[in-house]
């Protein structure tokens, strides 16, 4: 039994894999075929914090694929009357075939897969974020091929987005420019889990504009992510030149990409003519997120499958 607690949780091989089963599985999504590999099969839902996009993939992924869902949330289950992770993970896992937990700190998500006799996958925490990641690199392969080789420019937040990226370059052979204002650096250990990365998966760049240049991908998220609300007004101050603008993507090759996981605050993290302009996929990676996890969903319940 596998968890996919974050992107390192897998193999290049196994991402080769799901990457050509999510555009297999999307192809059949968009010529109305059925695909019901998880007919019988109960997806659980747990949300300890909001969700749009991470709900409605799962939710919608999964009946797709001919399965059901339970939805829970800390405010109406047990979770939110302090009954303890490893009990509701002994409970849940006994009565559902697969779990995708979104929660507050890497250390819950894994107490609850320690003690779960099914899959469990991570909807985001607040170290990492391999569900998103996994579609902006398929959304990536969908427009220029491979990743392998290629430059992506993180500009904002040393946040789980970051570390996830930084995962992904490590063990997929591409390259990470990270660009984040002082105070708010990726920690490196936590992003490796302590092991030393490869060399040349990443370089760092005080200038947000110089980790643009040459870029195959731009990318960004929210200024202060959930659970960090408080520090929203030092945030904007310290982030106000990591607005990812024309000039920015002018610094970047002329046929790079722009991502976003989204929400966005336009004219925050990134201006408005770059999200919704031209070189911006972020609806598309949007709608992939469902895409890649359907292929992951059913690898992690059935292995790797055959038309």
């Amino acid at each position: 039994m596998k968890h996919y607690l974050q992107f390192s949780d897998f193999t290049a091989e196994e991402y080769a894999y799901l990457f050509e089963r999510a555009a297999l599985i999307k192809k059949k999504f968009k010529n109305y075929e059925k695909h019901h590999t998880l007919g019988d099969r109960t997806l659980a839902m747990i949300f300890e914090k909001a969700s749009t996009r991470t709900r409605v993939s799962f939710e919608a992924g999964m009946y797709q694929l001919g399965g059901s869902v339970v939805h829970l949330t800390s405010g109406d289950s047990q979770l939110g009357r302090s009954e303890p992770i490893e009990d509701s993970a002994r409970v849940i896992s006994r009565m559902t075939d697969l779990v995708m937990i979104r929660t507050f700190g890497q250390e819950r998500i894994a107490r609850f897969a320690e003690f779960s006799r099914v899959p469990v996958i991570n909807g985001l925490t607040n170290e990492f974020h391999p569900c998103q990641i996994l579609a902006d690199i398929f959304t990536f392969i969908e427009h220029r091929g491979s990743i392998q080789g290629k430059t992506v420019a993180w500009v904002g937040d040393g946040n789980n987005m970051a570390n996830t990226w930084l995962q992904a370059a490590d063990l997929l052979g591409f390259k990470v420019h990270l660009s984040t204002p002082g105070g708010y650096e990726v920690d490196e250990q936590l992003a490796f889990n302590g092991k030393a990365a490869n060399p040349g998966s990443y370089a760092v760049f005080k200038d947000p504009l110089e980790a643009c240049a040459g870029a195959d991908l731009v990318t960004t998220d929210v200024w202060t992510s959930m659970g960090y609300e408080a520090e929203n007004e030092a945030r904007k101050k310290a982030f106000a030149d990591w607005c990812v603008d024309a000039e920015m993507m002018a610094a970047a090759r002329a046929d790079a990409l722009f991502m976003h996981c989204l929400p966005v605050h336009r004219g925050e993290e990134v201006e408005a003519e770059v999200i919704d302009g031209p070189q911006s996929v972020v609806w598309e990676e949007a709608e992939n997120r469902m895409h890649v996890q359907k292929a992951l969903m059913e690898y992690l319940l059935l292995g790797k499958q055959i038309g």
